[in-house]
Formats: structure tokens, C-alpha cells, sequence
């Protein structure tokens, strides 16, 4: 079986490698061969280097090849695993430092800098599905790249229910609450429900009893994970359910920016920084790739959400949330359920068919999903709470206004509509201005950013 990743030369792409190595299926359901397509010649070195050493001492070790040509990568996938960043971490280091200087959050997929990154991404986005539907057309389509409900629906608008969305996030939230009522992880059942990066776990259900309450209850319990942490006990408690923690840039967004603002860098500059370094010593050819990888990565998760860390008391992260996430494992589990027909429930931003009342049916929504050879189908949900439904609304109004922007003749250098982009910021409810968004728009409208 063949994967190709776009984005082959990301710094995340030994997690996939790794994932890839410890899955010991029988052949006709096992990745054998691994194409790595990147724009960045340099990057797809340094990455080698490092799953070279990985390989090292394991004989059935997928086969790998890099590629900078974009069909030569796509022909003949049996999956396509997409992780480009439009722009790099020079891009994102603008999309969020643009925003903060009108006094507005500055994230990667939240806020005006989330919106600024979809708009730079999407035409690039469409492009690839359109030559995944000439080159590929059989090949499914696990999608990473941020923001990923946007660029996930957007894909689909071309290749329909072959392109499946996927994040970290939800299934570390629910891992940890199940953990911090003392339940296995992989025996419980989770109700979960919302958009990428904008989501609620709902019930936690272990042996048929639903532990969330006893868990929301115990405040100690509450707040030995990293969402009780972030939110606090009482602010859960009178939610009832626990947010996704990128819900804390809407909950505390004025304690969220002012921390932000007062750090010496933003994350894309940290990481921007960070990763030259990485790249530069990982692709000089000398040994020791691997373990430099294995030291920046450590460092970068340890740093994850450092504001919102710090705006709620400065503290550190578990060790077992430094593993890297685990959407290499999502990514694999999809692949496994496909190719070898094995029915897993995985929560994943598919399209929304008839799950969550409220959304039409082609809106992409994140929810736990049935997954077999047929693909990934949402499972309902039932009501969700109207303050919950009332800002996936808006929030799904931004992504595709978004889309409307980089899909309607634009006419200009940037590739895309100015009404829609507008419209795409100064809906969304952490823009506070139709003034401010025209100003982020502008100061992010010469082509080399957009």
C-alpha cells in the first residue's frame, strides 16, 4: 500500500514514519511504501535523514521517496496524507503577529490569524484536489492541514467523501478525562461534538455509565488535567461539558491576547526560530538527525499553549501529553479501518449528513465517526445546547466565507475575493471591528503574504 504526504518535509513527519514502523499488519494492509512530496528541497532532506535512522535495524520498514514534483508524488496512492503550511512559519509568524497589533488575537486557526491562514491556503488546497481528482482519483484523502474543517470542506467541494479531516485534539481531551476518573481510555465511550478546534466532550461513558458528572463534581479530579487547568472548575461546571482547549481563546480571549502580546515571540515565531535550527543541523548530512529531532520536538511540546498556560497560573505540562499528540495514530487507525474493512469509531470533520441538527448537511462538523471500507460516516449527536450550536453557526458562516474567497473569480494578485475575505474576518466574534478586519485584510494583502 502506498502513502503519499503532502508535506513530506514537515517537522512532524517522523510521528507518521514511527506510526508506520509499529504497525505490524499483514502486507496487504501495511503502508510498504511512503512518498514524501514537499516544495522544499532542503526540508525533504532533513526529514529523510531522520526517518533513515529511525529505519534503522527494521527490515520491513516502509520504503521511502521524496519527490518535489506534485503528480509524481500522487500517482498511484492508495491514501494521501495532507500537512502542507502555504507560506511556512514565516507566514504564520504574520498571519498571527498582524492581529495582534490591533489589539486582537493573534493563533494560528483561531481568530483573524486562523481566517488569514485559511485565505492563503485554500486556493493551494483546491489545486491539490483537483490534481488528486485527475492523477488519484481512487486515492482518500486524510487531511492535517490547518484549519483543518475549513480546508477539509473545502477539498470535498472537489473530491466529495474521499477527504476526511482529522485533529489531535479531541482525543487527547477525551483520553484525559477518562483518565482522571480512573477508567481506561480504550473502554470508554465519548460524546463529543462540534467544528474543528471548536468543540464540547459531552459524555464520558464507561460500562454503560455516564462518568462526566462524578468527574465535574471532583474538583480535584477536575483540575489534574490540562482542560480543567485551562478553564477551571467552576467555569466547567457551569458549562456542564468540557470544551476543547482551543475554546479558550473565545472563554478568556482578553486574558488570552494580553499574554500573548506580553511574550517576547508569538508561536509561529517561536517555532519559525526554532525549527531553522532544526533543519539546518538535521539536513548538513552529519549523524545524529534523529536525536535532534527527538529534542526539538520534546521542546516544542513542552511549549505548547504556553499563553494560555501562563494566563491561568504558569503551569507545566503532563509528561504523557508530550508524546506528540497522537493524529499519526488517528491518521493510521483511518487507513487500517479502510484498508482492511476493521470497524473503528474515531472522532473525526467529516461531512455533516444528518448528525447535528442544526447544520446542513454538507457542513463539515467534528464528530465521532463510524469507519470502515465505505469511509467515515458521523454518528448523531442529538440536540446540542443552543450557545454550542449558535457559535458553530457563526463560526461555520466565517470558513465559508472563506472558501466563497478563494473560489469566486477574484481578479486581484492575491488570488482572492476582497468581499468575502472581508466578510470571512469581521464575522468571526473575536474580530471586534469591521475597521480592524479591513486593516488586518490590507496589512495582509500584498501577494507575498496572501
Amino acid at each position: 500500500m502506498r502513502l503519499t504526504v503532502l508535506g513530506g518535509g514537515g517537522f512532524r513527519m517522523p510521528l507518521v514514519y514511527r506510526a508506520l514502523l509499529d504497525d505490524t499488519g499483514d502486507e496487504a494492509g501495511r503502508c510498504t511504501e511512503l512518498v514524501l512530496y514537499d516544495t522544499d528541497r532542503r526540508r525533504l532532506d532533513a526529514i529523510r535523514a531522520v526517518l533513515a535512522e529511525q529505519a534503522t535495524g527494521r527490515p520491513a520498514a516502509p520504503a521511502v521517496r521524496a519527490t518535489t514534483d506534485l503528480d509524481q508524488a500522487l500517482r498511484g496512492a492508495d491514501f494521501v496524507f495532507s500537512a502542507i503550511r502555504v507560506g511556512g512559519l514565516e507566514g504564520r509568524a504574520n498571519d498571527e503577529r498582524i492581529p495582534l497589533g490591533e489589539g486582537v488575537l493573534g493563533q494560528e486557526t483561531v481568530g483573524a490569524g486562523g481566517v488569514l491562514y485559511g485565505l492563503r491556503t485554500l486556493p493551494v488546497a483546491l489545486r491539490i484536489a483537483e490534481r488528486i481528482a485527475t492523477v488519484a482519483p481512487d486515492a482518500w484523502v486524510i487531511n492535517f492541514t490547518n484549519p483543518a474543517g475549513m480546508v477539509t470542506e473545502a477539498m470535498q467541494r472537489v473530491l466529495g467523501d474521499r477527504v476526511i479531516g482529522i485533529c489531535d485534539s479531541p482525543v487527547g481531551l477525551c483520553r484525559r478525562a477518562a483518565r482522571a476518573v480512573g477508567a481506561d481510555p480504550d473502554r470508554a465511550t465519548y460524546d463529543y461534538v462540534g467544528l474543528n478546534h471548536l468543540g464540547w466532550l459531552r459524555r464520558v461513558v464507561v460500562d454503560g455509565r455516564d462518568r462526566l458528572p462524578e468527574l465535574l463534581g471532583d474538583t480535584g479530579a477536575l483540575e489534574s488535567f490540562e482542560e480543567g487547568r485551562l478553564f477551571g472548575a467552576e467555569w466547567l461546571r457551569a458549562l456542564g461539558a468540557l470544551p476543547n482547549e482551543y475554546l479558550h481563546y473565545y472563554y478568556f480571549n482578553r486574558e488570552a491576547v494580553a499574554s500573548i502580546r506580553q511574550a517576547p515571540a508569538t508561536r509561529g515565531e517561536f517555532l519559525r526560530d526554532q525549527q531553522a535550527r532544526f533543519y539546518e543541523t538535521a539536513g548538513s548530512g552529519a549523524p545524529g538527525a534523529l536525536r535532534e529531532w527527538e529534542r526539538t520536538r520534546l521542546e516544542r511540546e513542552a511549549t505548547y499553549m504556553a499563553e494560555s498556560r501562563e494566563a491561568t497560573g504558569g503551569w507545566e505540562r503532563d509528561s504523557c501529553d508530550l508524546d506528540g499528540g497522537g493524529y499519526d495514530r488517528i491518521a493510521l487507525a483511518i487507513m487500517r479501518a479502510i484498508a482492511r474493512d476493521e470497524r473503528a469509531t474515531l472522532i473525526l470533520n467529516v461531512r455533516n449528513r444528518t448528525a447535528v441538527p442544526g447544520l446542513d448537511e454538507d457542513a463539515v462538523v467534528e464528530v465521532p465517526c463510524l469507519v470502515d471500507a465505505g469511509g467515515a460516516r458521523p454518528l448523531a449527536t442529538g440536540a446540542v445546547a443552543p450557545d454550542q450550536l449558535g457559535l458553530m453557526l457563526t463560526i461555520k458562516a466565517v470558513e465559508r466565507s472563506a472558501i466563497e474567497a478563494a473560489t469566486t473569480e477574484a481578479g486581484s494578485d492575491s488570488g482572492i475575493a476582497r468581499g468575502a475575505a472581508l466578510r470571512a474576518l469581521a464575522l468571526h466574534p473575536l474580530v471586534d471591528s469591521v475597521k480592524v478586519a479591513g486593516r488586518i485584510l490590507d496589512a495582509a494583502w500584498a501577494p507575498t503574504r496572501l
